[in-house]
């Protein structure tokens, strides 16, 4: 059996000020203070997640 592949990411910027449709995004992906790193599987959804909130996440790490 494969493992699934996951990817680490952190929020390193406050949602404070910011489009409602960040911060959804943002709580989507489970994040919604500073510093709080969620593992996530890396699927085409949650890559695009992350990319339309480049800004205030940053990947950590890729495992798999």
């Amino acid at each position: 059996m494969t493992a699934k592949k996951t990817i680490v990411v952190k929020q390193v910027a406050s949602a404070a000020r910011r489009p409602a449709v960040q911060t959804a995004t943002l709580k989507g992906l489970g994040l919604n203070k500073m510093n709080r790193t969620r593992e996530l599987e890396d699927t085409p959804s949650v890559r695009g997640m992350v990319r339309s909130i480049r800004h205030l996440v940053e990947i950590i790490e890729e495992r798999g």
